[in-house]
């Protein structure tokens, strides 16, 4: 008689609760073969929950514990990578340049993420008060920004790929300042959605320096003004229209 060597059963015979050990089809068995109760270490009905992580002999094999909270895992990081993507307003694409970088900057605050360092300001302190009224309003502060040993490690292209989507009706640029002395680029741009101020975008270009900042929310020109020199925002001279 031959015998499985994992349950030490005759092959063909059937344990309660059970199909034949090697039989091809699985489920429950039919009639009265499996009276309440019975069951066995070697296999398990398939309409009978089993552990994570098991597989039972002749049974369905069971999701493995690991593999669920790995996908669980990427689940809710995928889920938070999209809250942040939906409320940045354009891309930034610098990525490659923090390889080059002697200083790099990396900022991606959301709406909720402000709320909670807003708890961390002093509302009786009056600069940090104006601050915390501000950034409660607001959807996302997100900055990048690159210092360099030398001139030269960030090229034009650079920032033309980020204006080629600072586009019109959606933005408009206010602020356009450049120095040939000292090589300086300062651009801000607003966005507008129904009439009203949606974001803002910030460039700041220097030989060895570069720094890129999209606000999402409302925030008009006084707003932006107390907000600079604040979570690595850059002061700038909104006063300067082009």
């Amino acid at each position: 008689m031959r015998v499985n060597p994992a349950s030490r059963v005759p092959l063909g015979e059937r344990r309660a609760g059970c199909h034949p050990v090697g039989h091809g089809s699985f489920g429950p068995p039919k009639g009265d073969e499996n009276p309440r109760g019975a069951g066995n270490r070697a296999c398990r009905p398939a309409f009978q929950p089993a552990r994570l992580g098991t597989a039972r002999i002749g049974c369905p094999t069971e999701l493995p514990r690991q593999v669920f909270d790995r996908a669980t895992r990427f689940l809710i990081l995928a889920a938070f990578s999209v809250a942040l993507a939906s409320a940045q307003q354009f891309q930034f694409n610098l990525d490659h340049l923090a390889s080059k970088a002697s200083e790099t900057v990396d900022i991606s605050l959301n709406g909720s993420m402000l709320q909670f360092a807003a708890k961390f300001l002093d509302a009786k302190d009056p600069d940090q008060n104006k601050v915390k009224k501000l950034i409660g309003g607001l959807e996302g502060i997100y900055v990048k920004s690159f210092e360099f040993q030398k001139a030269g490690e960030w090229s034009p292209a650079d920032l033309e790929a980020i204006r080629k989507q600072l586009k019109t009706p959606e933005w408009s640029k206010i602020v356009g300042r450049r120095s040939t002395t000292e090589g300086e680029t300062d651009e801000i741009y607003l966005r507008t959605e129904n009439g009203k101020i949606s974001g803002v975008a910030i460039l700041v270009a220097e030989p060895k320096e570069l720094t890129v900042v999209n606000i999402a929310g409302p925030v008009d020109l006084d707003s932006l003004a107390e907000l600079g020199g604040h979570f690595h925002i850059p002061k700038v001279d909104v006063g300067k229209q082009k």
